[in-house]
């Protein structure tokens, strides 16, 4: 039978919503095996630790001293019932660690995971910092059998030792412990018996923290001399396992109701809690899903929680973190974890940030939107008063946070290396600079004076400088960019041929961003400012922040509000002293007229009184360097002054004090010499240590 194909008939379907909806998370195919796992879970196991299916353990976590006692105490479980039934749980102790890299074993290179000396030193120094205990007092170091141990003896003693082994233990019910130094040394003596040697270490007991702490640093050798290798397993599970059983022998267990109690602070807080762990682990047995409905079958720490797991995540769903597909029924996101670890960490910093400006009592002053934190690298620079200065992150590591009060009116926060600012302390005005991202005005004028076939010749360079018309010294603007040419000499980059004649290749802007950011290195580079505060710059005799500011004329580089305000008042007060002092004439109106050299004039007066002052107490000859004037002697350190830093130069009969030079900093104990120029730079030569040697 033929039909028409235009008979048909429509069949109406269902009315639909058309709104926009969220995406729905589907629910993935269960069969028997996922079955099987999911029941071993609820029972408290795991299922990747079948027979077959448990993955081999590394080297790191499965051989060294320990390995024994930490298959034992991992994966204990905390809670237990007593006579009457009632389940209780042990004491909570977090444990951070660290394996600090000191020296390379048999001839291996020292690479950047090695840690140096001097970091080493600062670490420790930090550990020792005022307003660290109860009474906000300067940290005091203790050690087995000593209450004022010496660090710095702990730390030479393991100046070759291959590695350093850093513990922050911080219980959770701390405040409650009656002598946490004790406590301390009770888990170094079990330790002792797990390692089966006598270790050396010292402790730092902290308090500045919401939850009181201790610093241990572990010698990584044996009582015998031998290199310590503790088990990966001991460190990760041991050293908390006998902490909380220490803790908890003193404190007693925690009832169920005292450890709800603390769950329920957990339910809003923004960061990752152990709310949330519970969740994660729901949703991996559930394959992808937290089901949290009464009838469902779960461990007994999840049903008497159930109440505050939902609100856990209807809290976590309103941060975009969670979704609710069924009543009940809860699809965490992937990112939830890192995410949450993120805040947990800022509302660290910005209470870090906080207990700065209440220690400068300025907290009134400062609000939340000038807080800033550099958390993804700085920027832009940046100069102020150091507010704070402490260990950043973990605390484990070598890594300091500074809370800079800056003169743009906000409140900056930073992270750098512990090596790269160990000269600045708080109080001071620093500035600090991010790592380069554009090319130095020099290479491009370099290489716009280059030649086609990349020859440089500075004659050459001075007749287009002359042409272009700069002033004042066209001889002097090139002399620049020659020695611009030696310091990529010295790289590699170019080729120097003749005193006239250079080889300069057509990509050296590029190259030379490359050769400065190497240099810089990683994160900011502080530079000292002034290592006194504005009220002493304000009647210095010497040279000062506050002076360079006013003859660069950069007024416009402050606020008017925060740092910015007051660092603006300080000039003016110091304009006033100046006047009275006759080195600057008033002009009325604020403004005054001050030499063009008289930085070098502040400056040279302090050096003088200083360098005086010093000769008479070391009962050496002051030799002062002036323009012109030759100098030659060991470089045997510097000194801070206000005016700036300086080298001491010793010629065995006196010494001298010059401006400090960067290049200096690894020639200290060596011979130099130079020649005083005019505007108070030096001219300098670097010679050979004397002594006996081939």
């Amino acid at each position: 039978m033929t039909r028409n194909e235009s008979d048909f008939r429509i069949r109406p379907g269902k009315v639909r919503d058309r709104a926009q909806r969220a995406p729905q998370v589907r629910r993935p195919a269960r069969g028997f095996l996922a079955d099987v796992h999911r029941a071993i879970r609820r029972a408290g196991g795991d299922p990747n630790q079948l027979a077959g299916k448990r993955k081999a353990s590394g080297r790191f976590n499965a051989r060294g001293r320990g390995a024994k006692v930490a298959a034992a105490l991992k994966g204990r479980n905390p809670w237990s019932r007593g006579l009457d039934g009632t389940r209780t749980r042990a004491r909570r102790v977090t444990v951070k660690a660290r394996i600090v890299k000191l020296n390379p074993q048999r001839g291996a290179a020292r690479g950047r995971s090695f840690v140096s000396a001097k970091a080493v030193d600062a670490h420790l120094r930090y550990l020792e910092r005022d307003g660290v205990t109860r009474d906000g007092e300067k940290g005091q170091v203790y050690s087995a059998d000593a209450d004022i141990a010496d660090g710095q003896d702990f730390l030479d003693r393991g100046r070759d030792d291959r590695h350093q082994f850093r513990f922050i233990v911080s219980a959770e019910d701390a405040i409650d412990l009656s002598d946490l130094r004790q406590t301390t040394r009770d888990l170094m003596t079990q330790m002792e018996a797990d390692l089966q040697t006598r270790l050396d270490w010292v402790a730092v007991d902290h308090y500045n923290t919401g939850h009181p702490h201790s610093h241990i640093l572990v010698r990584g050798v044996t009582d015998d001399g031998k290199i310590l290798n503790i088990a990966g397993d001991y460190i990760a599970h041991g050293v908390r396992e006998r902490a909380s059983g220490i803790v908890t022998l003193e404190l007693g267990h925690q009832t169920d109701l005292e450890v709800t109690d603390q769950l329920r602070r957990e339910v809003n807080a923004e960061r990752f809690t152990r709310l949330d762990r519970m969740l994660m682990a729901e949703q991996r047995a559930n394959n992808e899903f937290a089901d949290l409905r009464p009838d469902k079958d779960m461990l007994e720490t999840m049903k008497r929680n159930r109440a505050l797991l939902i609100g856990r995540a209807q809290y976590l769903e309103k941060l975009g973190l969670a979704q609710q597909i069924d009543p009940g029924v809860w699809h965490l996101d992937d990112s939830a974890e890192p995410t949450l670890r993120a805040m947990g960490k800022r509302d660290d910093i910005i209470k870090s940030m906080y207990r700065a400006l209440e220690a400068n009592g300025i907290e009134a002053q400062r609000g939340a939107a000038q807080l800033t934190m550099h958390r993804d690298g700085l920027q832009q620079q940046i100069a102020g008063r150091v507010l704070a200065k402490e260990l950043a992150a973990d605390e484990t590591g070598d890594w300091m946070q500074l809370v800079i009060d800056g003169t743009d009116g906000r409140v900056h926060q930073i992270e750098l290396r512990a090596d790269r600012c160990d000269d600045i302390g708080r109080g001071m005005i620093v500035s600090a600079t991010p790592p380069p991202t554009e090319a130095r005005v020099a290479d491009s004028n370099i290489l716009a004076a280059t030649e086609n076939d990349g020859t440089y010749r500075p004659s050459r360079h001075i007749e287009i400088a002359k042409e272009q018309g700069i002033v004042p010294d066209p001889d002097r603007f090139v002399a620049a960019h020659v020695r611009r040419l030696e310091a990529l000499r010295r790289a590699g980059i170019v080729e120097r041929h003749g005193e006239d004649h250079w080889s300069v290749p057509q990509d050296l802007p590029k190259r030379g961003l490359a050769h400065d950011r190497k240099r810089h290195g990683p994160g900011p580079r502080m530079e000292v400012l002034s290592p006194i505060g504005l009220d002493q710059q304000v009647t210095h005799d010497g040279a000062t922040w506050l002076d360079r500011e006013l003859v660069a004329q950069r007024r416009d580089s402050v606020r008017e509000t925060g740092f910015g305000a007051e660092a603006g008042r300080a000039m003016d007060r110091r304009k006033r002293v100046l006047v009275a002092r006759r080195d600057a004439v008033d002009l009325g109106e604020g403004r005054i007229r001050a030499p063009k050299d008289l930085i070098q004039r502040l400056e040279g007066r302090e050096v003088d009184r200083v360098g005086r002052a010093m000769a008479a107490d070391k009962g050496r000859n002051w030799k002062p360097v002036t323009s012109g004037s030759q100098f030659a002697g060991q470089l045997t350190g510097s000194t801070q002054l206000a005016s700036g830093r300086f080298a001491m130069i010793d010629d065995g009969f006196g010494f001298s004090l010059v401006p400090w030079n960067k290049t200096l900093e690894r020639r200290i104990g060596l011979q130099v010499s130079g020649v005083g120029m005019p505007g108070g730079g030096i001219d300098w030569t670097f010679g050979r240590q004397r002594g006996l040697g081939l």
